[in-house]
């Protein structure tokens, strides 16, 4: 217990000297990155860096996937602010009892929107989306029954219009079972890699050389943008089955609890701390419920889930439930296939 509330401090310290610091908001590329994935983590308040057991380990924790056992597939949907869409699919295949490979794309994109002018500000006719998308390949390992190990490769791209940037970035995992009564320690580092730079045809424009001469040569001239770095994050996380699961605190047949607990320290805001729990009734139907502290409108997350098995598959249905204060409720929906 000693070394459970060691932990706790550790992770939770950084929040209590936040004000010491200063927040570096607007210094990050690629901010479509930090939008959790799978409403089973959104409703657990993004507590998944330990818990890690189904498809979206891809994106809370690579080194997780180890703890698939049969091939899997899964796929998120929510509806973000202003009719934009935010999207998740993944897939992990065994490759053994200790290896595991997996695939990712993530995407956030808006619908059609019309260009509008200082001459024309009803419309010009002309229309443009805004998209970002990021593609990943994974691969984990288990080096011992209890310590694993997880890399993703992924391209990043965002483009809006004519003008586009990408650049490629990995994430790097590890996901430890102590031994006791099934308590986890992660740990992720996500979205390390290089620059994004936007680039295109709409920056090239006719240069006026000297004003003062008329009938002149107007040759073009790009306009330059700035390099900004992606959204680097440092998450370490802790879980333990309370009741019922693996070796828990007070055993259970039917009834299982989990907490959870994460830190985050992103390079681009201030340190933040996530702590969730899961209720599971026979592993059949769940309840979830989540909250966040240091962040700027969001508190309190809740969600459910449902498993059902179909033949030989299994099929799990998640929602959550994020409140964002004044901008409104975020709802999540997931589902997940188990061969």
């Amino acid at each position: 217990m000693k070394k459970i509330i060691t932990l706790l401090l550790i992770l939770v310290l950084p929040t209590s000297i936040y004000c010491q610091g200063f927040s570096k908001v607007g210094t990050a590329a690629a901010q479509f990155l930090k939008i959790g994935v799978g409403a089973r983590a959104m409703g657990m308040g993004e507590t998944f860096a330990a818990v890690a057991n189904d498809v979206t380990a891809l994106y809370w924790n690579p080194a997780g996937i180890t703890n698939l056992k049969s091939i899997s597939v899964g796929v998120s949907h929510s509806q973000w602010f202003a009719e934009i869409y935010h999207n998740y699919a993944g897939m992990v295949i065994p490759l053994g009892e200790d290896d595991a490979l997996g695939i990712s794309a993530t995407s956030l994109t808006t619908g059609e929107q019309e260009v509008t002018t200082v001459e024309q500000p009803d419309g010009t006719g002309v229309y443009y989306n805004v998209n970002d998308v990021a593609f990943g390949l994974t691969y984990a390992r288990a080096l011992t029954d209890r310590f694993s190990v997880g890399l993703t490769v992924k391209y990043i791209q965002q483009s809006a219009y004519n003008e586009s940037a990408n650049t490629v970035a990995i994430d790097l995992g590890t996901y430890l079972r102590t031994g006791f009564h099934n308590l986890v320690i992660a740990m992720c580092v996500s979205n390390f890699g290089g620059n994004m730079q936007l680039e295109g045809r709409d920056l090239i424009a006719l240069a006026d050389i000297n004003k003062g001469i008329s009938g002149e040569y107007n040759p073009d001239a790009r306009l330059k943008t700035e390099p900004w770095s992606l959204p680097l994050n440092f998450r370490v996380g802790i879980s333990m089955d309370i009741v019922g699961g693996k070796d828990p605190l007070i055993e259970s047949g039917y009834h299982r609890f989990t907490m959870a607990l994460d830190g985050n320290h992103p390079n681009d805001n201030n340190e933040r701390v996530n702590i969730g729990g899961e209720y599971s009734w026979n592993e059949t139907f769940f309840v979830r419920l989540g909250y966040k502290i240091n962040y700027d409108i969001e508190n309190w997350t809740f969600g459910t889930g449902l498993k059902i098995n179909v033949g030989d598959q299994q099929v799990g249905f998640d929602y959550a439930l994020v409140d964002y204060n004044y901008l409104g409720k975020v709802s999540r929906f997931s589902v997940e296939l188990k061969f």
